[in-house]
């Protein structure tokens, strides 16, 4: 199985773009305002117009006003949410969207208990905790605490970049894979060749697998 990649914290039509042609299945958008990655409406339309055939958007949110959510929704063609924050399962199914649910990982953290929670979860993204950041630390956290076997589909995050990614994909064989700052330049700002070489990492961790 070929492992997904998404890449999130666009904040630039033409990188957006750059990264759907590389290969990138998902581009993430950041409805969050605390972030060096948030964008507005107008900025995430012209994004998505701009985007390719087959390329998934998924809007990030972080313990957001519905009526905001909403707003979002009605205006830019979104594809899939995802949820950052302490949402509880029913505030991410109102909207009758798919869904990925972000898990902070720590010791201790039940697994199995979230996959009952989100049952109708599109999947598990699992970040690294941080006490005062909701995702985008560049933090790694340790990949032991995944379980073998999840009822959902395992999206992996927190400081990938393209010296990790062929090891995240052969070690713990995600459905999918989602970087942001390991691709970056700046905060907010892609850069083109660390992209291209995260996705090369991507499928050769693919190639060793099957």
């Amino acid at each position: 199985m070929r492992t997904r990649v998404k890449i999130c914290g666009f904040t630039c039509v033409e990188e957006a773009v750059f990264a759907a042609h590389l290969g990138a299945d998902a581009i993430g958008l950041v409805f969050y305002p605390p972030s060096p990655r948030n964008v507005g409406i107008p900025l995430a339309i012209e994004i998505v117009n701009a985007l390719p055939a087959f390329t998934t958007v998924v809007a990030l949110f972080v313990d957001e006003q519905e009526a905001r959510i909403r707003e979002v929704l009605a205006k830019v063609n979104i594809d899939c949410l995802q949820f950052h924050g302490d949402e509880p399962a029913q505030a991410c199914r109102m909207y009758g969207k798919r869904y990925l649910k972000a898990v902070r990982m720590q010791a201790g953290l039940d697994i199995p208990t979230l996959t009952r929670d989100y049952y109708d979860a599109d999947g598990l993204l699992l970040d690294a905790f941080h006490p005062d950041a909701k995702g985008g630390t560049g933090s790694q956290f340790d990949w032991g605490l995944i379980p073998k076997q999840c009822d959902l589909p395992i999206i992996l995050a927190g400081g990938l970049d393209a010296n990790n990614a062929k090891q995240a994909v052969q070690t713990v064989r995600p459905y999918g894979v989602d970087v942001s700052s390991g691709v970056e330049a700046g905060k907010g700002v892609k850069d083109a060749l660390k992209m291209a070489a995260f996705i090369k990492q991507v499928n050769e961790g693919d190639r060793v697998i099957t």
